[in-house]
This record gives structure tokens, C-alpha cells and sequence, in this order.
């Protein structure tokens, strides 16, 4: 599933190639991918409205429209979007396709059916419940040391599984928290109420170092319109990733062995002597 740094860069590029185009036609071809708007009401709402810019909340990717509504996507698994010409035949698993005036078309791509939409009021968008109660965005104001430190103390489960809680923390998956833990020496198993003011500290600073150099590397990148989250879904950045991914190579900073290890289903990865308990 892609991260917030994936998601960003998807929404930039979005933004850069959908803002000002009129959606003449939008078809919902796949009705669960909006189970709150029928496929009729989700067309309604679209037509003939304006995209006025692209960008996210979370892992969510925001379409405002001038007609006082937003749309709502999340990629999940696989879903990625599309900028083809109307001659194109619609690719397999294809799930939503909003037309434009100029003979192009943003076509939403699914092929494992996880993804989700939803057109939404402008006006309460924050109040949505995809919305209202995820933590605060991992650069703003908001998301401080000292919110970090005290949403710490509020749960006993342990730090990889917390940093996943998007209501916590934002944006980070599994792997940019291996890669977070790892860059503040802190092991993946210490319950998240008992790492020290010190160490909060640092992971809070790792946290947007490591989320801001991806985003970084990503924005080097050439975008293919007809592949737009294609673009950046590893993106070469799996060479820069330190531990994730890497069970038994060696670390670079000790050279010791990387080890895998499952919390809450998924796969954590650490080095045991640069992050001991």
C-alpha cells in the first residue's frame, strides 16, 4: 500500500495535469468503489464541474471542484489513476472515468478492488468520517514533539504497530516506520509508553526526515501521465531503503544482520544491535 510520500507526489502530479480541466462525464463502472454515492448520484455530482487543485489529507487524494464538492480517493492496494486519450480501449480492472473536454480522460484502476471514492460537500469535508479523526499532518504545526511525546504515553501497544495508527501518526506504513526506528536507534518492540523524552525526540525528527527525503527523491522523478502512480511506487528509492526489505544483509552501520520479524500481521525489519530493547 502506498505511503504519504507516494500519495503526495501522486496528488502534486495530479495537480499539475487534471486542476482547470472540466469533467464533462464521470461513470462509476464499479459501484463499491463509491458505496455512498450510486453510480446515477456520483455522475450528477461530477458533471460539468471544474477541478480547481489536487491534494491529500493523509493517505486520502482530495479533487476539489468548483461546484462546492470533493472528491475523495484512496489507492489502497493497487489502484493507481490514468491520463489517457478517449481513443484508448479502457484498460482491464478499469473502475471509475471521468471525461474531459479536451478528448482526454483520468481513468481510476484497480485490479485488486480495494480502492475507494467518495464525493463529498467541500464544506464538510473535515467532518467526514475517512477524515475527521486522522491525526495531524506529519510537517504542520500540529504534529509537534510535544503532541508526539504525549500521544506516546496513551497507548501500551508496541512502536512499529503504533506508528502505523493513522489516528496517532500520519502517513507512515510499514515501511517508512522500519526506516524511522531504525534512523533513531529504537527498538520495534518497546511498547510506545515506555520510550524515554530523549528518544521521542528523536524519532519525531526521524519520522519527517524520513518521510521528507523520500518525497524528495521522488520529486526527481519524470512522470508518465499514463502510469501516474506507476511513476513512483518504488521509484529506485527501495536502494536507499537502510533496513526494510533487507532480512540478513548486512547493516550499514554495524554490519551486523538485518532481522525480519512479524507485529500485528506484518513484517518489521531492525537491526538488533543498532536498535536493542
Amino acid at each position: 500500500m502506498p505511503e504519504l510520500p507516494e500519495v503526495e507526489l501522486v496528488a502534486r502530479s495530479l495537480d499539475q495535469l487534471v486542476s482547470k480541466r472540466k469533467i464533462i462525464v464521470a461513470e462509476l463502472l464499479r459501484e463499491r468503489l463509491a458505496p455512498a454515492n450510486p453510480p446515477a448520484e456520483f455522475a450528477a455530482r461530477l458533471k460539468d464541474a471544474t477541478i480547481t487543485r489536487v491534494h491529500r489529507r493523509g493517505k486520502h487524494i482530495l479533487f476539489e471542484l468548483d461546484n462546492a464538492e470533493t472528491l475523495i480517493a484512496h489507492l489502497r492496494m493497487s489502484g493507481r489513476f490514468m491520463l489517457l486519450p478517449v481513443e484508448r480501449e479502457l484498460p482491464k480492472y478499469s473502475h471509475a472515468v471521468f471525461y474531459f473536454e479536451d478528448e482526454m480522460r483520468l481513468v481510476f484502476q484497480d485490479q485488486r478492488h480495494f480502492g475507494f471514492m467518495r464525493v463529498v460537500e467541500t464544506a464538510n469535508l473535515s467532518e467526514t468520517k475517512e477524515l475527521k479523526k486522522l491525526a495531524p499532518e506529519p510537517f504542520s504545526d500540529d504534529f509537534n514533539a510535544r503532541y508526539f511525546r504525549d500521544v506516546l504515553k496513551t497507548s501500551k501497544k508496541n512502536i512499529k504497530e503504533f506508528l502505523l495508527d493513522q489516528t496517532k501518526v500520519l502517513g507512515l506504513g510499514n515501511i517508512y516506520a522500519s526506516e524511522a526506528l531504525f534512523l533513531a536507534k529504537v527498538n520495534p518492540q518497546i511498547a510506545a509508553n515506555e520510550i524515554s523524552t530523549r528518544k521521542a525526540n528523536v524519532l519525531f525528527a526521524k519520522i519527517r526526515d524520513v518521510l521528507a527525503e523520500s518525497i524528495a527523491h521522488g520529486s526527481t522523478l519524470n512522470v508518465n501521465p499514463e502510469n501516474i502512480d506507476g511513476s513512483y511506487y518504488g521509484g529506485g528509492y527501495e536502494n536507499h531503503w537502510r533496513v526494510y526489505d533487507r532480512e540478513k544483509e548486512p547493516c550499514g552501520n554495524c554490519a551486523g544482520a538485518i532481522k525480519r520479524i512479524v507485529q500485528g500481521g506484518r513484517s518489521t525489519y531492525f537491526c538488533p544491535r543498532c536498535q536493542p530493547k
